[in-house]
């Protein structure tokens, strides 16, 4: 036994049992006095047999006693049938003898297993004898099938134990005295073809054996890359069920659903209900809302993204309609309508940490990757991808997952963070394929998929014309049968200009949604409309240069102009009590141009609404600029005082930088909208129901002009007065309307300084600061400056700026941006590496510049595009004005603004070039 551990060698032993072959992996240990594997049927355990080299009947098995059946099979062959003498032999036995000339050799070739003796019902005991008369017994034994068989030869395999031993390195044995004299016999194979036959005797030429030593084992290696891969007992059927060999799944039946991870709301001629991954019924998985989302963020066309979110609205108008209201939230990666101020309020450090506890990192290491992507979205998903869980949680659905926010978002306290963190845990382990990107960045608030939300409302419009829904439910699934193209477009413009506009009056999807499946939307501004409490979104101007454009927009037009007060934007509500025609000034509210909620900014406006109301006027909603106002001089004050003003949960008592309200357009009056009604209608019922109170309340300072000399005039007492220029708005006819959403040419604006330069300010986003030198060594010494793109999902660097500041400015600006600084540029901004900053900042702060002109950049990527394909825009000689805090990133100026703005500078305007610049919702 001394040399029973110096042949162990890691051998794979491949079992076939009566109708499914099983692939184990053992290591064995082959002796000095050969041992017999022998396997049981159930594979529960192996003994391992020692022999001596007298008694050795076979190195691999023991073959069992010819039964009776057997022999008798056996007798009844034909003599023609009889093995013929193969060059393949038995391990460590001589090889067989012809005319006593033939020389021996150690290796052997494997031998096929015919289907006669797979089919046997038991292997006979196998006679060794050098005499050619004893061949023709023709004895069997239990055989060493070939590599043909292995890789899956249609051979029926009943109650046989095939063994298959592959060496890498050919181990030292000793030959047994006995096994020289034995030699290997056979049957033959029947094999059907003919081409079989062929290629087996051409492999056997090709593969025999060469001379070696007698007493040297070899066992020839020929299993294919499919054997060598260990496969489970349960992935392989018989051929003869028609299945086939390998149980991938369930092929997909007529009438199935598409699996979740193959939904494609991108697929040409989609259907609402064969193409969708869930039943009717069914909540909507939030793996069909992630997999649109990442086909919207793969591409930039406007109306392919309109058309892949239609077509996932369609699914969910036709199987789940209950869940399209959290679905058009998350889309847009919000949780309420904007005046409920309702924020997730997650910092990214705390989703950096919820990931890493998720996934077995560190912080440092999930810091260091989202440095590197630059979309912590990203890095949850490779980070979720990687992990693997003892139980799968269940598969997450949009309406709980949407619910799961908005629980976040309420959490308050001093354990909210621990709460919070435990919530999203529960929400991250359980993503799937790309929900983990998506969840993530919806917590983060930054979805960045470039997805406005007109086209959400646009595609809206598109599922309900091809999917219309009704009271009891979707009952066509594709209206746009019979109408040709330009029919069908049509349809669809009037369906997308009856959800915008309504939305515009009541913009809460809460209401719009419920409205739109119940009563469609044809009907749907009978049910949605503009009422007090609900803030609609502003009536902007455009700017103009000079006034000889104001006659060119207004020619033959009656006309006002009104001052342009420095102030903010003010919209406030006065709601009646139900069932009473009295004014409910306890639930009265003011709202900013973003339909954020200032009511407890301005307590000491909300105290004096008593006194702008008349007698009658029992409910209101009136558009107004609140502006600083020094009492004792009777003075306008600059924009910057009042901003030093507290932005929330003010105390009156602690008010020092008081306000006089300047009213200027009724919006609502008594129960009746008046938005579509002419300007001049407007102005008179304004001045008919409501008070003026010198300081606190008063009337826009107007003038109707019908020349440019008064229009001249009236704009210098305006800047006189402290105010920044003029409005100019039209008077009667259609285009006086109050077009709510819109960046309206029936408004136009003339301040003071577009008279010379650029025609208009520009706010700008600063997403990057350089440090300074000299002077300015310890603070910042310039900043980077960008664009939002049309659907505010992009920055485009805009131009450095480092003029307009004063040193008292420079630290106060570094003390608001310290909050904002990020370890790196985010995945969303466009900017050139020459113009790489020293720190970057999240798209928080707007800032109003003026500049001298605009010119095209090759370093810049402001409306690159849009003007030039290869060149930006760049502000020359840029100046800081002031910090915007009424206006929110998404608000800031736009590409396309700044490509206008370009295009109507005198140098440029010969050119030629030319861009879309139509009045349309913001």
């Amino acid at each position: 036994m001394n040399n029973l551990n110096k042949l162990l060698k890691s051998c794979r032993i491949v079992v076939s049992l009566a109708k499914r072959p099983v692939f184990v992996e053992v290591n064995t240990r082959i002796y000095s006095k050969y041992s017999a594997i022998v396997f049981t049927h159930n594979l529960d355990h192996f003994v391992i047999r020692n022999m001596s080299q007298k008694s050795i009947k076979s190195f691999f098995t023991i073959t069992p006693k010819k039964t009776a059946e057997m022999k008798e099979e056996t007798k009844d062959e034909s003599p023609s049938s009889s093995p013929k003498k193969n060059d393949n032999t038995m391990i460590n036995e001589s090889p067989p003898v012809t005319n006593g000339k033939e020389k021996r050799t150690s290796r052997r070739q494997r031998l096929e297993s015919s289907d006669e003796e797979s089919q046997s019902p038991k292997p006979t005991k196998r006679k060794s004898s050098p005499t050619s008369s004893e061949k023709k017994k023709n004895t069997k034994r239990q055989r060493i099938e070939s590599s043909e068989s292995e890789a899956g030869s249609p051979v029926k395999v009943e109650e046989k134990i095939e063994v298959k031993i592959e060496k890498t390195h050919q181990p030292k044995t000793y030959a047994s005295p006995k096994s020289k004299k034995t030699k290997a016999t056979s049957t033959k194979d029947k094999i059907s073809s003919s081409v079989e036959k062929k290629t087996l005797r051409e492999k056997n030429e090709k593969t025999s054996p060469a001379k070696k030593s007698p007493t040297k084992l070899t066992v020839k290696e020929e299993i294919s890359p499919t054997q060598k891969k260990i496969v489970p007992m349960s992935a392989f059927v018989k051929k003869e069920n028609g299945v086939g060999e390998k149980k991938d799944g369930e092929v997909k039946k007529e009438g199935d659903r598409v699996p979740e991870e193959e939904y494609n709301p991108a697929k040409p001629k989609y259907h609402p209900i064969d193409d969708a991954c869930w039943s009717k019924g069914e909540e909507v998985p939030y793996l069909a809302l992630a997999k649109t989302l990442e086909a919207i963020e793969a591409i930039s066309a406007r109306l392919k993204i309109v058309e892949i979110l239609a077509n996932f609205f369609r699914s969910v108008l036709a199987l789940t309609p209950e869940d399209l209201l959290p679905c058009v939230y998350m889309c847009l990666n919000q949780l309420a309508p904007a005046y409920h101020s309702l924020e997730l309020g997650m910092a990214e450090t705390y989703l950096m940490k919820t990931i890493g506890q998720c996934t077995g990192r560190t912080l440092a290491q999930v810091k260091s990757a989202a440095q590197k992507t630059g979309d912590l979205g990203l890095v949850a998903e490779q980070a979720r991808a990687t992990q693997r869980t003892m139980f799968t949680p269940p598969p997450l659905k949009a309406r709980k997952v949407f619910a799961a926010l908005k629980e976040v978002a309420h959490m308050t306290g001093q354990a909210s963070v621990n709460k919070k963190i435990a919530k999203i845990q529960s929400l991250y382990i359980a993503c799937r394929n790309v929900e983990a990107r998506y969840l993530i960045r919806s917590l983060e608030g930054k979805l960045r998929i470039g997805l406005a939300e007109q086209s959400v409302l646009q595609a809206l419009a598109v599922a309900t014309t091809l999917t219309p829904p009704g009271p009891n439910g979707v009952e066509t699934l594709d209206a746009s049968k019979g109408l040709s193209a330009e029919q069908l477009k049509a349809k669809i413009d009037e369906q997308a200009l009856i959800i915008k506009t309504t939305y515009c009056e009541c913009p809460n999807y809460e209401l719009l949604v419920p409205a739109l499946l119940q009563h469609g939307v044809q009907q749907l501004q009978q049910h949605c409309r503009l009422t007090p409490g609900i803030p609609l979104k502003p009536m902007l101007a455009h700017p103009t240069k000079g006034l000889h454009e104001v006659f060119n927009r207004f020619e033959n037009q009656e006309f006002t102009c009104e001052w342009k007060y420095d102030g903010e934007r003010a919209q406030i509500h006065v709601p009646a009590v139900p069932d009473n025609d009295t004014p409910d000034f306890s639930n009265a509210a003011v709202f900013s141009r973003n339909q954020e909620n200032n009511t407890s900014k301005y307590p000491d406006i909300l105290r004096r609404l008593p006194t702008l109301l008349k007698p009658g006027v029992h409910s209101c909603v009136l558009d107004t600029e609140a502006v600083a106002y020094d009492v004792e001089k009777k003075q306008i004050l600059p924009f910057q005082i009042l901003s030093t003003r507290k932005r929330k949960d003010a105390n009156e008592a602690d008010i020092k930088v008081q306000v006089c309200v300047f009213v200027f357009d009724l919006l609502y009056l008594n129960g009746r909208a008046l938005v579509r009604q002419p300007l001049a209608e407007r102005r008179a019922l304004l001045k008919e129901h409501f008070h003026e109170v010198e300081g606190e309340w008063q009337f826009a300072t107007s003038r109707d002009c019908t020349s440019m000399e008064e229009v001249q005039q009236f704009l210098d007492e305006s800047i006189k007065g402290s105010c920044e220029g003029l409005m100019v708005k039209m008077l009667q006819g259609e285009n006086s309307r109050y077009d709510i959403a819109r960046r309206s040419h029936n408004w136009l604006k003339l301040k003071k300084d577009y008279l010379e330069g650029v025609g208009d300010s520009i706010d700008a986003v600063v997403i990057g600061a350089y440090l300074g030198r000299g002077k300015r060594t310890g603070v910042y010494g310039g900043f980077l400056l960008a664009c939002c793109d049309g659907s505010g999902e992009e920055y485009q660097a805009l131009c450095k700026i480092g003029t307009g500041f004063t040193d008292e400015g420079l630290k106060a600006r570094a003390e608001e941006l310290e909050p904002h600084i990020v370890s790196g540029p985010k995945s969303y901004y466009r900017f050139d590496a020459s113009h790489t900053p020293d720190v970057w900042f999240e798209p928080a702060r707007v800032w109003e510049v003026r500049c001298a002109d605009l010119s095209l950049s090759p370093a810049h990527r402001a409306a690159i595009g849009l003007v030039d394909p290869d060149k930006g825009i760049s502000l020359r000689f840029p100046r800081f004005i002031r910090v915007r805090d009424d206006k929110t990133p998404e608000e800031a100026t736009t590409a396309q603004q700044i490509a206008s703005m370009y295009l109507a500078q005198d140098q440029v305007k010969n050119t030629g070039t030319k861009i879309t610049n139509l009045d349309d919702f913001y």
